[in-house]
């Protein structure tokens, strides 16, 4: 029951998914602060001060209704597209990929936009489809029109992971909104059998590296698997309990690549161990609970969709992640939720929650006026 001195606007706020944001925020803080060695201003200052401004942003975020969100997909969408065009042609090139526009204050990344934008476009398509025609051609193939542009812009820069993730979510987006098993199936058998043609033909010199180093990383450990190899040492040396902050020696040696970003998670496993893992693990866990939780009580089908593709597009950052500095994906640069260093995932992420909330606001008034 809320105290009865909060005013209503802040007792009602989503405080359980406020409070895992801001214990994941204050996790990325502290260990940006660490493997900056003991530099706040470095890394950790900027982190602080994205998590405060877009956190606000997503907040700002839920007090729309989620009725404006369906109204102006598709006119994000063409934003979208014009802002990848952009980057193309004015983009800064940063990785080995044109994929950010610099604007002064932020290095934005227009095809991190795109993915909840995508999300927005599918749940506002699938929720004027009638369940008779859920199962149909025409339920599959405007989605591959509305694909085909943004996904050819971000191969362009070229962006393998953002490409991957979009894609992914689409695929489960699909699923949500009821289209049959059996296409994914198929599909998958299909895609399965394109493998090597997408290896030899689609895949650039070092995007093939990447795999064959994903599949054996003691092919080159000094070389294309140094980051992979650097990573599970890293892991594997934490132990149960690491290390300690500013003991680490794999990110404050050099050892370990890019260590504020991609393989943050190793080097707070190599500090924190074990046990500093399993944190982050559970509160992105309770995170993503609450945001199907979310998706599970929305009544309308529009805000069902959305909550659901913007759950998963936050899951996927996680897994593939997770999965990629510990050696069970190819590296593709994706970064931790609200604890990598950067600042367009941090908005994306914020953007979904800030959507979720919305919709959470919304399913929380109409159960108040029944």
């Amino acid at each position: 029951m809320a105290l009865s001195f909060v005013p209503a606007p802040v007792a009602q706020l989503p405080w359980r998914a406020l409070w895992i944001v801001c214990a994941l925020g204050g996790i990325g803080i502290l260990a940006l602060y660490s493997v900056a060695d003991g530099d706040f201003s470095r890394w950790a200052l900027a982190h602080a001060m994205r998590v405060t401004v877009f956190l606000g942003l997503a907040l700002f975020l839920s007090y729309f209704r989620p009725q404006t969100f369906h109204d102006y997909a598709f006119a994000a969408y063409g934003a979208g597209i014009l802002l990848l065009v952009l980057t193309l042609a004015l983009g800064v090139v940063a990785g080995g990929a044109r994929s950010w526009l610099d604007l002064g204050l932020l290095r934005l990344q227009p095809s991190e936009l795109m993915k909840p934008v995508i999300v927005l476009c599918l749940a506002r398509f699938y929720a004027h489809v009638p369940p008779r025609e859920i199962r149909r051609w025409s339920a599959i193939w405007p989605v591959g029109a509305l694909l085909a542009l943004p996904i050819l812009l971000i191969l362009l820069q070229p962006d393998l992971g953002t490409t991957m993730l979009i894609v992914l979510n689409t695929i489960t987006m699909m699923y949500l909104a009821g289209l049959p098993l059996r296409l994914f199936v198929g599909g998958g058998l299909a895609a399965a059998a394109a493998i090597p043609a997408i290896y030899w033909f689609l895949l650039l010199p070092h995007q093939q590296e990447r795999v064959l180093i994903f599949l054996n990383p003691e092919l080159d450990p000094l070389g294309a698997g140094y980051h992979l190899t650097q990573s599970k040492i890293a892991i594997g040396s934490g132990g149960l309990f690491g290390k300690g902050m500013l003991n680490g020696t794999q990110a404050s040696g050099d050892f370990l690549p890019e260590p504020q970003t991609d393989f943050i998670f190793a080097a707070i496993a190599e500090e924190w161990g074990l046990m500093g893992g399993l944190v982050i693990i559970l509160l992105l866990f309770l995170l993503l609970q609450w945001g199907m939780r979310v998706a599970q009580d929305a009544k309308d089908r529009f805000d069902r969709l959305a909550a659901g593709g913007m759950t998963l597009t936050i899951f996927f950052y996680v897994a593939i992640n997770l999965m990629m500095v510990m050696g069970l994906a190819p590296v593709v640069g994706i970064p931790l939720p609200l604890i990598s260093y950067g600042g367009s995932a941090m908005l994306t992420c914020m953007i979904c929650l800030g959507i979720l909330m919305s919709i959470d606001r919304r399913t929380r008034l109409e159960k108040r006026r029944r």
